[in-house]
């Protein structure tokens, strides 16, 4: 059971409120239609229910909000627009993708492919796919949870007969399993044909609820369509004679040249042009709906929902589960929304690795770095390690570096740019799961760029100089650390940026700010005398923690301490500490906000 309850969008700049006191509801083994003209506010109405417009009202599903809802994806399933996604990215790897989001297994997955008749397309670009197999695309990513509710929005838009005919049916397939079915349309016959409920919405406000029955008799009446250049001389001459008849006859204009004639036939119409010398291009008998006067409701209010008041608040899982599942718990109520993947680790892995982005960017690091490290082994005067790092003193950061901080900032640009989560859930979503799991998915690409980037120039520089001229230095554990520390740091940065500032072009400055702005910053401030020194530290925690201290502790605290001491380390871990700041309040505001 889907209820709606005073739904009424926010103003804006002084007009109307696209949605203005919406009162129905949706009935699990009905399909229902939300009917109504371009401007009516169908789609608005739509996000108010999934709580991604600011307004007034509330909407229970099976007695509870969606914010009270542990798992959105499992009870809603949504398709507002377009599919979102990265044009690149193939469609079994956006389903699978889209699939750890909504917990849904790779079963789910394989059998709504077959299911959806999308086998000949998995391995196409979502960019190439036809309209019909994005429709389907759409129909397969709301379905992933296993839903009990459908929201769709105009979800036939733009098909043939044959494929809208398609979608309808599984739809009713849905609902006839115990699902319930919203959707938007704005042709009357639709939803006189598909629905069994219609709720019309005429300038924002309901103008009926009603049986698809009643809705046909009272919303759809038989008519002629006329099409002609001389509409408004034909509208005359129509009117002129009906009332010299006394016939009920009512001339509709519509856009472009075309009429809609009531109470009357094609022969009537066809004589009436002949005699006043009237071109006429079409004449056909159809079915249309009634004049917008004639619209229950539109007067006195007569065939609306109930009020407000008079449908009841059902309690937290008072309401029975359809489809063979339980209702939830009435604890389930005060849990808060999951919205971020239910499995973010693996959500985030097939994100990563199903566009051609990434292996893109890795080798054009790794081409980047030999190619500096050869040019500065070729000189033979630049420090080994600068050199093993492809890092000339021209560049702010080493290639290596740059593409861990690139790919780290597409982990959240690609988020608001091609977004895979907002369908059933808002913005793009900051809960804790998602955020370690791009930090996690980062490093672990930094710390995999970083090692096969200083084998690259180590085994490059060999094979050009010999291995005689380059020999691995005693030092390379700490080398080592304070090397993959830089690259985390970067991709990190990258994530952090792109996820405060809502742009991959925003994470991508973020890392670079790091040596061009704070490390000379730093450098002037770390260059003045020192009073005071953190050398004794490790001593000091020594003779506190007393025999729970390991020893080689004392080595890793040293280490890090000379990472931190020198103005790069500090300037990074300053940068990280102020965008971990900023995405926790800029992530706190939005809850506030919503």
């Amino acid at each position: 059971m889907l209820q709606a309850i005073g739904l009424t969008s926010t103003p804006r700049r002084g007009r109307p409120p696209a949605v203005d006191d919406l009162t129905f509801e949706a009935r699990p083994g009905h399909v229902t239609a939300l009917l109504g003209p371009p401007g009516s506010g169908r789609t608005t109405a739509l996000r108010l229910m999934l709580e991604l417009e600011p307004g007034r009202g509330i909407t229970y599903f099976r007695g509870r909000p969606l914010h009270r809802i542990a798992h959105p994806a499992r009870e809603v399933g949504v398709l507002l627009g377009d599919v979102p996604g990265h044009p690149s990215r193939t469609l079994r790897s956006q389903l699978r993708m889209l699939g750890a989001a909504a917990g849904a297994p790779v079963a789910r997955v394989e059998e709504l492919v077959r299911a959806l008749g999308l086998a000949e397309f998995e391995g196409s670009r979502l960019g190439t796919l036809p309209r019909g197999a994005e429709r389907r695309l759409g129909l397969a990513c709301a379905l992933l949870g296993d839903p009990h509710a459908l929201l769709l929005d105009e979800p036939t838009a733009g098909l043939s007969p044959a494929e809208s005919a398609w979608i309808h049916r599984l739809l009713r397939a849905h609902a006839e399993g115990g699902g319930t079915v919203l959707y938007t349309t704005g042709d009357p016959r639709d939803a006189a044909r598909n629905a069994d409920r219609v709720v019309s919405l005429v300038g924002g406000r309901q103008a009926a609820d009603q049986d698809v029955t009643e809705f046909a008799r009272t919303r759809l009446r038989p008519r002629v369509a006329v099409r002609t250049p001389h509409a408004a001389r034909l509208a005359a001459a129509l009117t002129q004679e009906a009332r010299a008849a006394r016939r009920p006859v009512e001339v509709v204009a519509e856009s472009g040249n075309r009429l809609s004639v009531y109470g009357s036939d094609c022969a009537a119409i066809g004589e009436t042009a002949f005699r006043h010398g009237v071109l006429v291009h079409r004449l056909t008998e159809e079915t249309g709906p009634a004049p917008t006067a004639e619209l229950p409701g539109a007067g006195a209010g007569a065939g609306a929902g109930p009020p407000a008041s008079t449908l009841p608040r059902p309690a937290s899982g008072a309401t029975p589960a359809s489809r063979g599942r339980d209702a939830p718990a009435p604890g389930a109520a005060a849990r808060r929304p999951a919205r971020s993947p239910l499995r973010p680790l693996r959500y985030e892995v097939r994100r990563l690795t199903g566009v051609p982005a990434t292996p893109l960017v890795l080798v054009g690091a790794l081409v980047a770095s030999v190619v500096c490290a050869l040019l500065l082994g070729r000189g033979g005067r630049t420090d080994l390690p600068a050199v093993l790092a492809g890092w000339p003193a021209l560049f702010p950061l080493p290639p290596a570096a740059l593409g861990a901080g690139l790919l780290g900032a597409f982990s959240f640009g690609e988020e608001y740019r091609y977004p895979a989560l907002t369908s059933g859930r808002g913005a793009v979503p900051r809960r804790l799961g998602l955020l370690l799991a791009k930090l996690a998915v980062a490093a672990a690409v930094a710390v995999l760029l970083g090692t096969v980037a200083v084998a690259a120039d180590l085994g490059a520089l060999r094979l050009f100089f010999g291995g005689e001229l380059i020999s691995v230095p005693p030092n390379w554990p700490s080398m080592g650390a304070r090397w993959l520390g830089l690259l985390v740091g970067c991709a990190w940065a990258g994530v952090l940026g792109a996820g405060v500032f809502r742009a991959a072009a925003a994470g991508v400055a973020a890392v670079l700010a790091v040596p061009v702005a704070f490390v000379p910053l730093l450098q002037t401030v770390l260059t003045g005398p020192s009073v005071r020194s953190v050398a004794g530290l490790p001593a000091r925690l020594r003779e506190f923690a007393g025999p729970l201290w390991p020893p080689a502790v004392d080595r890793w605290l040293k280490g890090a301490l000379s990472v931190l001491g020198q103005p790069s380390g500090m300037a990074l871990s300053l940068t990280l500490s102020g965008l971990l700041c900023a995405y926790v309040l800029t992530g706190l505001r939005r809850n506030a906000r919503w």
